[in-house]
């Protein structure tokens, strides 16, 4: 790593420390992670979701309230249909990471 990126590691504020620690906690949810991973291919809406992920609807409007609320989703409505999509390419990043690792983890 280098001296500078091991810098700006250090410099991780209380207020950034929280939000990232928030961000862990929506991920540590088994429901939540996988709607992320579901979300990764693309905008879905929640009948959608129920299918993939076996959850019914109102567990699966639960939890992408606090998805959305905490910014890792975003929703678009067309007519009376809301689409799911993720917020960003970082959250993508993060929840390929986070498979990825427990992936390597297995095969150690």
């Amino acid at each position: 790593m280098s001296a500078t990126r091991h810098h700006e590691l250090d410099l991780l504020d209380d207020l950034a420390r929280d939000a990232a620690v928030g961000t862990l906690r929506m991920l540590a949810d088994p429901t939540r992670l996988g709607l992320l991973w579901n979300l990764r291919s693309g905008e879905l809406t929640v009948t959608e979701l129920c299918r993939v992920t076996g959850r019914p609807a109102p567990a699966v409007s639960q939890h992408l309230a606090k998805l959305r609320l905490t910014g890792l989703v975003l929703t678009r409505r067309e007519g009376t249909q809301i689409y799911y999509r993720l917020a960003t390419d970082h959250v993508r990043r993060l929840v390929d990471d986070v498979v990825a690792h427990t992936r390597h983890l297995e095969g150690s």
